[in-house]
């Protein structure tokens, strides 16, 4: 098979040119190096099967030859990310959507589009199933990124209506691994990288907001089984253990035997309470939950990160 994977050298992106690979396709990875690097695809430079396409995936892509799956990737992820370029978020959710939907269109493949458990906002519905609309500031500090991924869901399910494409969403939780930029904003290289520096641990507000955290190739594996399942509608992935970022900052300083403080700032507006993921829905279409649990996946991230300080 020939896959293309917008977005792919980007952190998770290139983790399913790994997969991919490993699986016998041919892989077609499609970046702009706006947050995605080099470096995570390097090693697959000299693969035969391996193509990489540098380029905007808001902009029109015409590729030669067959193509089975395409994947969507491609966005600006983490808040630092998005807040900076939030025009470029939006055009990605909305623009590069519809470019990749119309690439698997002219070429009768599977899509599969990266969505995210942000679609639920700052949910009053808990643990979060996929039958929950969510609570979302349409018009927010975060709204760039929140609202570019609901149109995408829209869109991707417009396709498959009117045109019959086989799409696929997923709902992606908070997820970590090797490949994570340091400096990606999110609480868990925020933290670890503070820790390694024996900088002060920085939480937000009272740190009893909770968020649930997945391995990287737990998810991919999800990924991988509902790309090639019948199902259209969206599912969410991701590893049902809640933590507070409170408790999860005594684990980080734990793991890393950082003799850092922690400090409380004003929570940012729009921070959601609560993040847990139902997957009732995963464990009966696809057979999948996650397998490897925080502990081990934070030694595995953290002997990677221990090599980027």
């Amino acid at each position: 098979m020939r896959t293309l994977i917008t977005g792919g050298a980007g952190f998770v992106g290139s983790h399913l040119c790994d997969r991919f690979l490993a699986e016998g396709h041919e892989v077609i990875c499609v970046d702009n190096f706006i947050t995605g690097r080099p470096t995570n695809i390097q090693h697959l430079r000299n693969d035969p099967d391996f193509q990489i396409i540098v380029h905007d995936a808001s902009e029109p892509l015409f590729v030669d030859g067959l193509i089975d799956n395409v994947l969507h990737f491609a966005s600006p992820a983490s808040p630092v990310d998005y807040v900076k370029s939030p025009i470029q978020t939006l055009k990605i959710g909305s623009l590069g959507t519809h470019v990749a939907l119309g690439i698997a269109k002219a070429h009768g493949a599977r899509f599969l589009l990266a969505s995210t458990s942000e679609v639920y906002g700052d949910p009053v519905v808990h643990p979060q199933t996929e039958d929950y609309w969510g609570n979302v500031n349409p018009v927010g500090e975060r709204s760039m990124y929140d609202e570019a991924k609901r149109f995408a869901e829209a869109m991707t399910m417009a396709y498959h209506r009117e045109h019959g494409v086989n799409t696929h969403i997923v709902r992606i939780f908070n997820t970590y691994g090797p490949r994570m930029r340091l400096d990606d904003g999110r609480v868990l290289p925020n933290f670890v990288g503070q820790a390694l520096r024996g900088e002060p641990l920085t939480v937000y507000g009272e740190g009893q907001q909770t968020r649930s955290f997945c391995y990287v190739t737990d998810l991919v594996d999800g990924i991988f089984r509902l790309l090639f399942s019948d199902y259209h509608l969206p599912v969410n992935i991701g590893n049902p253990s809640e933590i507070t970022i409170l408790q999860f900052a005594d684990e980080i300083l734990k793991h890393t035997g950082s003799k850092s403080t922690i400090v409380k700032r004003p929570l940012p507006p729009d921070d959601p309470k609560q993040r847990k993921p139902n997957i009732g829905l995963a464990q009966k279409l696809l057979g999948w939950e996650p397998k490897i649990d925080r502990q081990e996946g934070l030694k595995l991230t953290l002997d990677y990160f221990r090599t980027k300080v």
